[in-house]
């Protein structure tokens, strides 16, 4: 019952499965629609998982208290957020949100590069790049975005992209977007990345980017390693900080911080809607690059502004972020060792994970689903990560930590997540 949700998440995949889809084109026969039968393909798919009860994805989430959340009239417990600081309805950031929208309105007049920069615009790269320690940022309408039109801008004919092989969707879409040479890497494999790199033609530019700290399995970069190798075969680094903003160093000020190496990234990417809880995504480097990106970089000229609100919001987080980030840094660590720490006493393995994303490890699909719907059931919002989104037999329950958990809200989680792996079989 439950393999049909194969292929229901592709996050780091770097294109949709549509095995299904071929099978059913395959047998499709001359004159019909190709589109139709993958449509359809899809179509029946989610429709089937809907049936059977096991559909999970895009629950509307009608109330916000705290960390739990009312969704089609239950509530529970969120684990499947990126909130990680727990500022997604700080009273600082709401209100700056509102005034900025009583004050310039609902939208802008267009694109950036035209009629569409406010001054909030302005204060809000500036204030980024102050945050990171760098001269300016640019940002994009989504980190999604920012990874596919950076990496393409930056990557021409005759450069190289080396891609770390767990990275996220949108930097393999960039690569794949730029018309350079893409290379990957094996996960955090210094020595592959030093093998591939020494094959690059001596003239070519080359661009290495990797997630700080990784999706999937919530494990940190080696930046020391990285930036040895860069300097020494004359590469620049682009590292992409989505999950690590707000989480790693003790200010929250993401990877550099964490390993004391300040200034050490060339290109740093970062989203504004996970610890920061706006939308967007942006490059913070030294003004020439910067410069430059902002005149070619196809994603960022051909993309409207930032609604006025948001980049308000934007702002403020980041305000808060230095007001309160040492407090809730240090809250957020106590939760993921509290919670990492549960999970493996009951004898889940939860694989290499430092940060608060937390994978269970369960190995199937059928496992994966069959807990989900205990914990949903239960008051626990969580959901699978599947194949093509992991390695086959690497499913698992992927649950993300906060600040704002309570050591209540963490042992009612663990209660719920140790009764679903015993009755799925996954611990004794």
């Amino acid at each position: 019952m439950v393999k049909n949700v194969a292929g229901l998440q592709a996050q780091n995949a770097p294109a949709p499965p549509e095995a299904l889809a071929e099978t059913a084109l395959n047998g499709a026969g001359a004159g019909h629609d190709p589109f139709s039968w993958k449509i359809d393909a899809w179509w029946d798919r989610v429709t089937k998982i809907q049936e059977d009860e096991n559909y999970y994805y895009f629950q509307p989430v009608e109330e916000l208290d705290g960390p739990w959340v009312v969704t089609e009239g239950k509530r529970k417990l969120m684990f499947a957020t990126y909130t990680y600081l727990g500022l997604i309805n700080h009273p600082r950031i709401v209100a700056a949100a509102k005034a900025a929208a009583d004050k310039y309105g609902a939208g802008t007049h267009g694109v950036r590069i035209l009629g569409g920069t406010l001054d909030l615009h302005a204060q809000m790269e500036q204030t980024i790049a102050n945050f990171v320690g760098r001269e300016d940022a640019i940002v994009y309408s989504s980190g999604y975005v920012t990874n596919l039109a950076t990496i393409s801008t930056l990557v021409g004919r005759g450069d190289w992209v080396l891609s770390d092989k767990w990275n996220h969707a949108s930097i393999v879409d960039g690569c794949v977007l730029a018309r350079g040479e893409f290379k990957r890497y094996r996960h955090n494999d210094m020595d592959d990345l030093e093998r591939q790199l020494r094959r690059a033609p001596e003239g070519a530019g080359k661009l290495v980017v990797a997630d700080a700290v990784f999706s999937m399995d919530g494990d940190i970069f080696n930046l020391p390693a990285a930036v040895e190798l860069c300097h020494r075969y004359n590469a620049r680094l682009m590292v992409d900080e989505a999950h690590s903003l707000g989480v790693l160093g003790a200010n929250g000020r993401g990877i550099e911080e964490y390993y004391d190496m300040p200034g050490s990234i060339d290109v740093k990417m970062g989203t504004l809607s996970k610890t920061i809880p706006g939308i967007g995504g942006y490059i913070a480097g030294d003004k020439k690059m910067i410069t430059f990106l902002r005149h070619t970089a196809r994603g960022f000229v051909f993309s409207a502004a930032l609604p006025p609100a948001v980049a308000g919001a934007i702002i403020e987080a980041f305000h808060v972020l230095e007001d309160e980030g040492i407090e809730r840094n240090e809250v957020l660590t106590r939760n993921v060792r509290h919670f990492i720490g549960g999970l493996q006493a009951a004898g889940f393995d939860t694989g290499v994970t430092v940060t608060p994303i937390v994978p269970i490890m369960v190995g199937t699909e059928e496992i994966a689903m069959q807990m989900t719907k205990y914990c949903q059931d239960h008051g626990v919002f969580v959901l699978p990560v599947l194949p093509p989104a992991v390695q086959e037999g690497a499913a698992r329950l992927r649950a993300n930590v906060t600040a704002a958990h309570s050591p209540e809200d963490i042992d009612f989680a663990l209660d719920v997540f140790i009764a679903a792996g015993r009755e799925a079989g996954v611990i004794a």
